[in-house]
């Protein structure tokens, strides 16, 4: 095949460059340039094979209209011919047709990859996407194609503990934290750390964010593309600043959408106490979207008495769980989903309202953990966690992390705590560590790419896209003012999904930054529409 000769001569040439390159067999540079060498090959031979698509595997209940397959990718990239993972992609063909004009023909752009975060969220349901109003336009003229990256669902699974262990009973997480539950948490990170490494062995290393990468340049190979076009949300937005800083000539469009700091001395111990903070401004958000709606919901006229609700029932479910399922630590990481995606507020403001006025069934449907996705979840946090340990140092000394969050929790309780609990196992993992990427573009590097971002984003601070933006040459930042959704491209907002459009079909920019008006506020009372968009859901 031409493009298999095309990565073949690439790989031609590095390797001519690389020989060049003085370096010990044992060094850093050895070692980043038989990663290199690595890439090229793996890309190559996955040109050459292709994706052989197919059914779907029946457990994933995809429509007829996406069809399955896998990639091959090696499990360490300086070694090429040594152990082999396989991927799972998913991809809907391009519709080839106008949606307001079905006489019209489309012409094709290609492929659009998906990432949609995490590290550790499965993208194999973004080609669904494409009956969405918001993506039509798009699905013309893209096959959308989605994956699951290393480690997740069906490629080459990680786990870290029994799933049928990993749902616990109802807890409660003390805010401040007493010395003896502090003590208790560590014991439990150590043990999540130790449980890891015993499952995962040897291969537990090779989990990280440069290799997820370079998996997406053999994935771009693979799927016939000479250049990438390529949608990343929240931590897909580092994994593609990461691979346009290591590939990028082989970049055709990139949207970045909920932009993390690439910032290395960011990744990941220092992304987390600013997100932490941030959750504490959109949790006051929701508070007051609650206490505008209080002849609805009855949580309080003003934020304060919001706040007052929510610790009478932490307080209530300490004492006594609801449905013997739900404690104050489940009803704590219900309601942060309200920092995510405000189409959520009028679902959660009902559930705690009827939970205080008696009526606990709407707040365990939403709080509690589901025996049948217990593996699922299990998976997604054993990646979330190996992509994050492994990417970057992490403070060892737990009086690091006592100290940091400390301080940060005397203005931000709502959530500082519960990341540190997330996260902990991080001071206490077995393995090496990767150095982060100095993420970086020049202008004549790259082709324009383009930064989405709601100014209010919790999970992914707007100084992330600021940074991000100053870093990749050429990048334009389109801003939802006042907003603070979770990912907004294929969203509500028919202002940042114009520019989307505008960028993906005719690879328009507007300058160097351009704002859009917030999205409306839910009302009060129920939501039954899905949330649209691809995000990390």
């Amino acid at each position: 095949m031409r493009t298999a000769a095309v990565h073949v001569a690439a790989g031609s040439m590095l390797l001519t460059a690389l020989a060049a390159a003085p370096a010990g067999a044992g060094s850093p540079a050895a070692l980043h340039a038989a990663e290199l060498r690595g890439t090229a090959v793996a890309a190559a031979r996955a040109a050459d094979r292709g994706i052989d698509f197919g059914a779907c595997p029946a457990g994933q209940q995809l429509p007829g209209t996406v069809r399955c397959g896998t990639v091959r990718v090696p499990l360490d990239y300086a070694r090429p011919d040594g152990a082999q993972i396989e991927l799972a992609v998913s991809r809907a063909r391009a519709t080839g047709r106008d949606p307001d004009d079905g006489e019209r023909a489309v012409p094709r752009q290609g492929s659009l990859v998906h990432n949609p975060g995490g590290p550790g969220a499965d993208g194999m349901y973004f080609p669904v996407s494409g009956v969405l109003p918001e993506w039509k336009r798009i699905a013309a003229a893209y096959d959308l194609v989605g994956y699951a990256p290393r480690g997740v669902g069906r490629s080459a699974p990680l786990s870290c503990t029994d799933p049928e262990t990993f749902q616990q009973a109802p807890t409660d997480s003390p805010v401040p934290p007493p010395a003896a539950h502090k003590r208790e948490r560590i014991e439990r990170a150590k043990a999540y750390a130790r449980g890891c490494a015993e499952r995962a062995g040897a291969s537990l290393r090779h989990y990280h964010s440069l290799n997820n990468a370079r998996d997406l340049d053999v994935l771009r190979a693979a799927l016939g593309e000479n250049r990438l076009t390529f949608l990343g949300s929240s931590y897909g937005t580092y994994l593609g600043a990461l691979y346009a800083t290591m590939f990028p000539s082989h970049v055709r469009r990139m949207v970045f959408d909920a932009a993390v700091n690439p910032d290395p001395e960011r990744i990941w111990y220092r992304n987390n106490l600013d997100r932490s903070a941030a959750f504490e401004d959109r949790w006051a958000d929701f508070r007051a979207w609650a206490a505008r709606h209080h002849a609805v919901y009855g949580l309080g006229a003003d934020a304060r008495g919001v706040q007052a609700s929510y610790e009478k029932a932490r307080a209530r479910l300490a004492r006594e769980p609801a449905g013997g399922k739900v404690g104050p630590e489940q009803l704590q990481a219900a309601l942060s989903q309200t920092a995510y995606y405000d189409d959520l507020w009028p679902h959660r403001a009902h559930a705690l309202s009827a939970y205080l006025k008696g009526d606990p069934r709407p707040l365990v449907e939403q709080a509690r953990t589901y025996p049948e996705a217990a593996a699922e979840a299990e998976n997604a946090r054993a990646v979330y966690l190996a992509v994050e340990c492994n990417d970057a140092p992490w403070p060892a000394d737990w009086a690091v992390w006592d100290r940091d969050n400390t301080r940060l929790a005397r203005r931000a309780p709502f959530e500082t705590w519960a990341g540190v609990w997330t996260h902990l196992p991080c001071a206490y993992w077995k393995g090496p560590r990767q150095r982060p990427l100095d993420v970086r573009a020049g202008r004549d590097e790259l082709p324009p790419t383009l930064v989405l971002a709601a100014e209010r984003d919790a999970a992914a601070p707007y100084d992330g896209a600021l940074e991000l933006r100053r870093r990749l040459a050429g990048a334009t930042l389109v801003t939802e003012r006042d907003a603070g959704s979770h990912g907004i491209a294929g969203g509500p907002n028919s202002c940042v999904n114009g520019h989307l459009e505008a960028y993906l079909l005719k690879g328009r920019v507007p300058g160097r930054h351009a704002s859009c008006a917030p999205h409306p506020e839910p009302g009060p009372g129920p939501r039954t529409r899905p949330v649209p968009g691809p995000g990390p859901r």
